[in-house]
This record gives C-alpha cells, sequence and structure tokens, in this order.
C-alpha cells in the first residue's frame, strides 16, 4: 500500500475541504468580476456587484420574515429578474428553492404547495389568481404571498401582498449568506409529472448542482463572458442549472418573459447573445419567423435544445440561419442535461448536411460530470451497441437527484441496482452514442413539458359518456408531441370531440389538453390490457 498506510495528520479540515456549492460561483464573482454586466432585464441593467447586493437583501429579507434555514420557499414566477434572483436568495438564507410550473392547473400547484410544505410562494402578477385559487385548496398551513409586480407586462401589484422590490429593500446587501455544511444538504426541490397523475418532488443537493455548472461550459465551448438568454424556464430543472452557472464564467443573462421569435432575434442583435437553451419547439419558432420578426447578426449563437429527440428537418434547416445546435438529453432527476451529441469534427465535419442532422438528432454521451450513462436490459446487462438492441438509459453521476420527497419506495425503485432508470428506451451505435427510440410508460413531451397520459385519460374516465379510453403520443411539427385521446363511448351516449378537448380543459393545464380525439374500439390484448403501441402507429400516421 506504500505510504498511504500512513495518513496521519493529512485530514479534512477548513483549509482543504469546502462543501461545493453554485452558490460560491455569484460570492466569487461579485468580486472578480464586480464591474461585469451580470444581468439584462428590458432597461435594467445591473453588474455583479449590484447583483450580489441584491441577491443579499433578498436572502435577508427572507430570513427577516422568518423563513429557517431548510424550509421551502416557492416562486410562481416565469424567465425575469426576480426569478434569476431568487435562484441564489433562496438558498442563501439556506432555504430550499422549490420553482413551479407557471402553466400548471390550480389543483396541482396547491398539491405542491402541500407536499413541498412551502412557507413563502413568490408569485408574479400575472399569475396571482392561480397562487391565490391553489392557496384555497391547499389542505396545510397557508404559505406567505410576496407579489412581484409586473407592470412593464402589462402586469401591476394588486397591492394585497408585500411587493418584490419594496420586501427586498428592507434586506441587508450585507447580509452574511447561508452556506451549506455539507455538499449533500438540499438546494432545491423540482416537481416531475412522472408516470402518475400525482408530480413527484425531486429533491437536488448542492454537490450536484454544482458539478453541472462546472461540466455544462465545457461540453457548450463556453469561455468566459458568454450573453445568455434565459430562454429554457427557469421552473424546469433550475433553467438546467445554467443560471447557476453564468457567474462563474462571467457571463451576461438576458431574461426573456415571453419566448417569442422576435424576442430571440432582438436579443441575440441588441444584446449580443451568443447562448441559449430550449426544446425543439424553440427551434421552429425561429424557422418559422415571418420576416419582419428576423434580425441580422454577425455570429454563430450556440443551442442546446432537449425535451424531445428533435427532428433531423428541423436541425438542417436552422443552421444555417446562423445557429449551432446540440442536442442534450436528461430528466428532472439529474438536473437537466447530462448527454450531449458531442461532435466528432474530423470524422464528421465532410459529412452532408442531412447525414450531419441526423447525427445531431442522436441523444448522444455523457457530459463530463457523469460517471456513466448508457443502455442497459431489464437484467442491467450493457445491451449491444448495434444501433438496433433496444433497452432502457441507465444513468450514474453526482448530477442525480437526492430521491424523491416523501416517497422511499419510489426512490428505491429508480434506483435499483445501482443506477437511475430514466424509463427512457433507447439503443446505442457502435461508438457509444445513444439514440432514444421510444418514451417508456407512455410520457407525453409537449413542448418540453411533460404530460402523464395516465393523468390526462383519469380525466377523461370522468366524462359520463366515455366508456374506455387511451392517450398516446401524437407527433406534431409545432410541439414535437401532443395527447391524442382515442376513446369508447358508452352504450346509447354520444358526445363530441370539442366536447371531450373542453372538459379536459377545464380541469388541466392546456398543455395536457388532447389536441384530438378519435373515437374508436380501442385494440386489447387477450387479457383485456390496451396496445397502445398500436395506437401510436395509428396517430403518427394522422
Amino acid at each position: 500500500m506504500g505510504w498511504m498506510k500512513d495518513e496521519t495528520g493529512l485530514d479534512k479540515r477548513a483549509a482543504n475541504h469546502v462543501p461545493l456549492t453554485p452558490l460560491s460561483h455569484l460570492r466569487r464573482a461579485a468580486s472578480v468580476f464586480a464591474g461585469r454586466e451580470a444581468l439584462v432585464h428590458g432597461d435594467r441593467r445591473f453588474t455583479y456587484a449590484e447583483y450580489h447586493a441584491r441577491v443579499s437583501q433578498l436572502a435577508s429579507a427572507l430570513a427577516k420574515a422568518g423563513v429557517a434555514p431548510g424550509e421551502v420557499v416557492a416562486t410562481v414566477i416565469p424567465n425575469t429578474l426576480a426569478h434569476v434572483e431568487s435562484c441564489f436568495a433562496i438558498p442563501a438564507c439556506g432555504a430550499v428553492l422549490n420553482t413551479i410550473n407557471i402553466r400548471l392547473d390550480v389543483d396541482t400547484v396547491a398539491y405542491i404547495l402541500d407536499h413541498g410544505e412551502a412557507k413563502v410562494v413568490l408569485a408574479d402578477s400575472q399569475f396571482l389568481g392561480l397562487v391565490e385559487a391553489a392557496i384555497k385548496r391547499m389542505e396545510g398551513p397557508a404559505p406567505m404571498v410576496i407579489e412581484v409586480g409586473a407592470p412593464e407586462a402589462g402586469h401591476p401589484a394588486s397591492g394585497n401582498y408585500p411587493e418584490y422590490e419594496a420586501f427586498m429593500a428592507d434586506g441587508d446587501p450585507g447580509f452574511d449568506w447561508i452556506m451549506p455544511q455539507d455538499e449533500w444538504e438540499s438546494l432545491a426541490l423540482n416537481y416531475t409529472s412522472g408516470t402518475t397523475g400525482r408530480p413527484k418532488g425531486v429533491v437536488y443537493h448542492h454537490r450536484g448542482a454544482y458539478l453541472m455548472t462546472m461540466g455544462t461550459p465545457i461540453s457548450w465551448n463556453m469561455g468566459l463572458y458568454p450573453k445568455y438568454l434565459t430562454i429554457v424556464p427557469l421552473f424546469h430543472c433550475n433553467n438546467w442549472n445554467h443560471s447557476w452557472m453564468m457567474p462563474l464564467v462571467g457571463g451576461t443573462i438576458v431574461t426573456c418573459r415571453d419566448v417569442t421569435a422576435k424576442a430571440i432575434y432582438d436579443a441575440i442583435a441588441d444584446e449580443g447573445v451568443t447562448h441559449f437553451g430550449g426544446a425543439p419547439i424553440v427551434l421552429n419558432t425561429i424557422i418559422n419567423a415571418p420576416k419582419d420578426h428576423r434580425r441580422d447578426f454577425d455570429h454563430v449563437v450556440e443551442v442546446f435544445t432537449a425535451g424531445a429527440p428533435p427532428p433531423a428537418a428541423t436541425l438542417a434547416a436552422i443552421e444555417p440561419l446562423g445557429f449551432n445546435v446540440t442536442q442534450v438529453y436528461g430528466l428532472t432527476e439529474t438536473y437537466g442535461h447530462i448527454t450531449e451529441t458531442t461532435w466528432n469534427g474530423p470524422e464528421w465535419d465532410g459529412l452532408e448536411q442531412a447525414e450531419k442532422a441526423a447525427i445531431k438528432a442522436r441523444t448522444g454521451v455523457a457530459m463530463p460530470m457523469m460517471e456513466h450513462v448508457t443502455v442497459m436490459d431489464e437484467h442491467l446487462v450493457q445491451v449491444p451497441m448495434d444501433s438496433q438492441t433496444a433497452g432502457e438509459i441507465m444513468i450514474r453521476g453526482n448530477s442525480v437527484m437526492k430521491g424523491y420527497l416523501k416517497n422511499p419506495e419510489a426512490t428505491e425503485e429508480a434506483f435499483a441496482g445501482g443506477y437511475f432508470h430514466s424509463g427512457d428506451v433507447a439503443v446505442q451505435h457502435p461508438d457509444g452514442y445513444i439514440q432514444i427510440t421510444d418514451r417508456a410508460k407512455d410520457i407525453i413531451i409537449s413542448g418540453g413539458e411533460n404530460v402523464s397520459s395516465v393523468e390526462v385519460e383519469g380525466v377523461l374516465m370522468h366524462h359520463p359518456a366515455v366508456s374506455l379510453c387511451a392517450v398516446v403520443a401524437k407527433p406534431d411539427d409545432k410541439w414535437g408531441e401532443v395527447p391524442c385521446a382515442f376513446v369508447e363511448l358508452k352504450e346509447d351516449e354520444e358526445v363530441d370531440e370539442a366536447v371531450l378537448i373542453a372538459f379536459v380543459r377545464e380541469r388541466l393545464a392546456g398543455f395536457k389538453t388532447p389536441k384530438l380525439v378519435v373515437f374508436t374500439d380501442l385494440p386489447k390484448t387477450s387479457t383485456g390490457k390496451i396496445q397502445k403501441f398500436e395506437l401510436r402507429k395509428v396517430a403518427k400516421g394522422m
């Protein structure tokens, strides 16, 4: 064993061991990049020194309001200044950040506030009604509401709650951040729809987020001082951890409240945006932008895309417009992206455009912060890398969740055999590149949002005319996938498509609503199980 048999005095101590946390990036940037532009929100601009001071004020104000370390602070905010600041300020006061999807229905928001036991919720004025309605449906104690006014977007503060800027002003810009004593401490709580109607609470730790922020710039060819546009919602895997990453590289965050082609082109042309992430629907938005929304720019914009495998045709159409697209893959449970289609320059540069697009449509290989991402069979045996044998994507690494909040059974199932089971079916090519072939357990990915077919079916089954139903993904040029419902009606009952769609829309978020309803006898096995694979074939051909 050599000298390692005697390590007397070689102990962890304050000088040589500090818990890893993305909070360190902004504390460092406040000194190293003090005068550099950190945030752009419309006409408002902030340096890193100002950004750090505002985050400290908000953290201090939350602590003064009674938020204790380990308690949950929720947000229901689009991609705005307040949301970016909250991502640092909430953990800086020792609390756990819980960003809630602004597109969810009232009942689900109420469930999340209850399940996560939110002490405070920061609510954008546009979504204040959603938050108020959700609080009324809560079973547990109601959280304190802090309203984030958005008069520039036509949503002024109501005056019924403490307003964000005034609330922050009561804080101390010199507040001493409450840093984690253990990098395994919980940093954030995110909810994913998973395979059931009720979302699961996915818990992140500081270590995983820190390593995500260190590995991503390598994969993204990102040097110092990028200009980053917040297209990925901050409620999706905490913006894929990109907002936590930007201070690491002295980058500028440009907020984007409403994702439109005009907003994207304007940000690139006016602010010099160099990087952004987004679902394939964002790529289609750019490709199909009307001429008067397009702007000229003289640099290549690096884009990470995820949410559903982008069609090769989409990739082929967007790159000539000035965008270099890299497909990445991940889940809420993995802090966002953990594979990428790393480009093998010498071997692939000379290929035809169609061949390049086909390669870029692959799911890719493990990113630097991951230990092992591969495709295995049900016995956790590596499948042959022959581009044909299907298996499940299995994941191991530090950027994997701690587990599901208050759900040890689901956590154990997800981690069985020492890997995180993604639930996604894929093949692996001879060069090791993974390519998703199907979504296991019938999750539909619509515009980057997870839609549980079970949840939609559950609502449809409540309609008095419905006898049986099945919901599958239908390919869609705009959204990637949309829910398509196949319905058997009860004998002597009649109902039309519009009525059923309206019935679901009244009970679920709009993106979960079927875009097409087909009345038919459902194909079944001899035991009565609905053959969804047959329905997917039908939907694909429609």
